[in-house]
């Protein structure tokens, strides 16, 4: 698949993205819309329809508010884009002349919605940005965008909102990074913009993380912007102030993608060969450890004992943290490392324990 841009003018970077997560009123929208209109932001955004845990919550405006963007787009000469959950949504934004739409989390879960949307889209130009599914899926977000992708859309990039997690955490939703430089990997045409407002989910880190997504190369940012956002109907600690949103953009450092440097790419070759080294050698190790690992597996077969040894993998995992972190390493990452390598050693003990014997005759 190949993609277009969705701006008019390709390679703009930062695109930005902003407004307040809800149109709560008309006074709300232009206010917003005005605080912004000088700060090269590329699309107005405010949820219309809006899909919330409970019921009881603000649900948003609905089709009423769609006037209220177009009203936004006369007076700032700003573009507009709201969030679309069915065909309904689809066929009144289009009416409505908004200018790009979004799938949400909650909607690209559902290949049978994200279908309805794709059909509702066939035969239009509108440009569709597609969030990350709740859950840490990459297939089921590659698999939203190629439904889009056939209905003959092209001007498609990916918001990263980051993933629900069960547990404590920082953040609202984990940003994973990992997921999104996969699918930029997989697709280098498509473009990827951060949603800090609900990875963070309060205002703190707004900052930090939009510069993470900067570092990573990523294509641009979407943040809640609101005039009062303590006042917010919906989601009011993780949005900001068109002045505060100007500080955070003003304040991020771009990095440039490449360079044609030649002490730089001499330089990065060097290191480069010298971790690829080091990787064989963690593989190596790695591939030993297997090995000690059906040892023990063919021991513990021997003699009945089951493969998991809770005391034990507890052990590690408590040692390895403590000596990981004299190292530089993070709890996280060694946690994660951890895991994977144990379920890896669990795996080939598994093997082990259903080898079928073969008798000597």
């Amino acid at each position: 698949m190949e993609f277009k841009s969705i701006l008019d003018q390709p390679h703009k970077r930062p695109i930005l993205i902003a407004g307040p997560c809800s149109a709560e009123t008309e006074e709300q929208i232009l206010a917003t819309a005005h605080g912004l209109k000088n700060m090269k932001v590329d699309y107005f955004r405010a949820g219309i329809w809006k899909p919330r845990t409970r019921p009881g919550s603000f649900e948003g405006s609905g089709r009423p508010a769609l006037k209220w963007l177009k009203k936004v787009k006369e007076e700032t000469g700003m573009k507009v884009t709201t969030e679309v959950a069915n065909s309904k949504h689809v066929f009144e934004a289009i009416k409505h002349g908004i200018d790009a739409v979004w799938i949400g989390a909650r909607t690209t879960v559902n290949p049978f919605a994200v279908q309805e949307i794709a059909d509702a889209l066939a035969g239009t130009e509108i440009p569709v940005m597609i969030k990350n599914p709740i859950n840490p899926d990459l297939s089921l977000w590659i698999g939203a965008i190629e439904r889009i992708y056939k209905a003959g859309i092209d001007r498609i990039a990916v918001i990263h909102r980051g993933f629900s997690y069960h547990g404590e955490s920082k953040f609202r939703n984990v940003p994973h990074w990992q997921i999104p430089i996969e699918l930029k990997r997989k697709f280098p045409t498509l473009e990827i913009i951060c949603d800090n407002s609900h990875i963070c989910g309060e205002r703190s880190m707004l900052h930090e993380v939009a510069q993470i997504a900067m570092d990573l190369n990523f294509d641009g940012l979407m943040t809640e912007v609101h005039p009062t956002p303590d006042e917010a109907w919906s989601d009011a600690k993780q949005q900001i102030q068109p002045g505060t949103f100007k500080q955070l953009v003003d304040n991020l450092v771009y990095r440039d993608p490449s360079t044609d440097n030649v002490e730089f790419l001499e330089t990065i070759d060097q290191l480069r060969s010298q971790i690829d080294e080091v990787d064989s050698e963690l593989l190596n190790l790695l591939s030993k450890r297997m090995k000690l690992a059906e040892s023990i597996g063919r021991y513990k077969k021997r003699n009945n004992i089951a493969i998991l040894q809770a005391d034990r993998w507890n052990e590690i995992l408590e040692k390895t943290q403590a000596v990981g972190i004299t190292k530089g390493l993070s709890p996280e990452f060694i946690r994660t490392f951890l895991r994977a390598v144990h379920q890896e050693s669990i795996n080939h003990q598994e093997d082990i324990m259903n080898e079928v014997e073969t008798k000597a005759h």
